[in-house]
């Protein structure tokens, strides 16, 4: 199989001259690489490092700030679903082995609580078929809290944020191997790959998917185990961090200029918008109360968006549907009717009369609830009560905290949500009368 970017009919003109004065590469390995595969060219082989990773190493201790921009809560793992442009990658068609409509159904089986899901896809996904199909086909992970991310400005981010990357062959699974995060391989891509690549054998050392078994146990295996084939480490650069410093001398060395003063630098890699889940899908919530009597009301509160079975395990089911949900005819099933918005907007109108309106409309229903903010909500109780959750920014879901709520009962205090694997105190503030 020709080696893509390094085979004669990439390299050489019609006179089998090298087309190019200098070809960089990013280890000594691919230097070993192109002399086997074109020996004509291996002359204009140069390392040059590696200055997307570099950029991603440079941000390594901003990690934190990028988790608060894609909206991980404590607790949650962030789980990066990645595709590479190619006829077998995961978001390929497939074949007889397309796993993709498969994983897509499994989505839901994750906790909200537990899980953040961002999908990253190579451009020529967006640029071949369109933004519009794209939505389109992942319309359903995305009313489930899946958010897209940006695959020119924010893919880098979203990794170095990543506690588990699923995917397939692409470089986006290899460089998450590379900073040392897990990775799990829906697609191997065995048509496409060189053999005797570094991206081949990598491919054949790391964990692959069983999409036919229940995904959150093998995500629980791969992040607890955290076994990292060593591959990418070691072969993604042959220098890293000085990617700047190489690439200018070469290009003023090319250019018969004296190469300028200071450090060659790259620029940052900067804050992504804050992209919270917006989840419209309905949740189906498990909650349970260990101990009735103990101190500030602890609730265990599991969640899963736009799921197909009742939850699994001990403790009280309820339906929660936001007023956006697809299907309106759903809101008359509700428990809880939730929607967002600040308390100020002005067409929204103040939460507890649209609270009041919703319970009075849909009779089922016996909490409306408005998140008002990323750490806050306003509850109204069919009993009249109106209350106010309030807890940390980057702790607890409102929504998910008045789900604790409706198992708690509608008492002013402190109230502790157990999600996640994580303690989350809540502050309960009575600011209505119960009718």
């Amino acid at each position: 199989m020709p080696t893509f970017g390094m085979s004669p009919e990439w390299l050489l003109d019609g006179n089998g001259e090298p087309i190019a004065d200098a070809l960089v590469l990013s280890h000594p390995d691919q230097l070993d690489r192109l002399a086997a595969a074109c020996p004509e060219a291996a002359h204009t082989g140069v390392l040059g490092g590696d200055p997307c990773f570099d950029r991603i190493l440079a941000a390594l201790p901003r990690r934190d700030a990028f988790r608060r921009a894609f909206g991980v809560r404590s607790g949650q793992r962030l789980l990066v679903l990645n595709s590479t442009w190619n006829p077998t990658s995961l978001f390929g068609d497939g074949g007889p082995d397309d796993v993709l409509p498969l994983l897509l159904s499994r989505l839901p089986e994750l906790p909200l609580d537990e899980y953040r899901v961002a999908v990253v896809l190579h451009p020529n996904v967006w640029h071949g078929h369109g933004p519009g199909q794209v939505r389109l086909w992942l319309d359903g992970a995305r009313r489930a809290g899946v958010t897209l991310v940006d695959p020119v400005a924010d893919w880098r981010q979203a990794l170095v944020a990543a506690d588990a990357v699923l995917g397939d062959f692409g470089s986006v699974s290899y460089y998450a191997a590379a900073l040392g995060t897990p990775v799990l391989l829906a697609a191997t891509g065995p048509s496409v790959l060189d053999d005797g690549s570094q991206v081949a054998a990598f491919v054949r050392a790391a964990p692959k998917l069983d999409p036919y078994a229940a995904l959150g146990p093998q995500l629980a295996e791969l992040i607890a185990e955290g076994e990292v084939p060593s591959g990418p480490a070691e072969l993604t650069t042959s220098d890293p961090g000085g990617s700047a410093g190489l690439l200018r001398s070469l290009c003023y060395r090319l250019l018969g200029l004296p190469e300028p003063p200071g450090p060659a630098l790259l620029d940052p890699l900067p804050l992504p918008a804050h992209q919270p889940p917006a989840v419209t899908a309905p949740v189906r919530v498990l909650t349970r109360v260990p101990d009735r009597t103990g101190a500030d009301g602890v609730v265990e509160v599991r969640r899963y968006a736009a799921a197909r079975y009742e939850p699994a395990g001990a403790g009280d089911a309820h339906l929660v549907v936001h007023e956006d949900t697809l299907d309106p005819g759903r809101l008359a099933l509700a428990d809880v009717i939730v929607r967002h918005g600040g308390a100020d907007d002005p067409r929204l109108g103040p939460p507890s009369a649209w609270a009041e309106q919703t319970l009075a409309r849909h009779r089922s229903c016996t909490l409306a609830v408005q998140v008002t903010g990323p750490g806050s909500c306003t509850v109204r109780h069919r009993s009249g009560a109106v209350l106010e959750l309030a807890g940390a920014f980057d702790g607890i879901d409102p929504a998910a905290a008045a789900s604790a709520l409706l198992a708690a009962g509608p008492a002013p205090g402190m109230l502790t949500v157990r999600s996640g694997g994580t303690d989350h105190r809540v502050t309960v503030t009575r600011t209505g009368p119960a009718a």
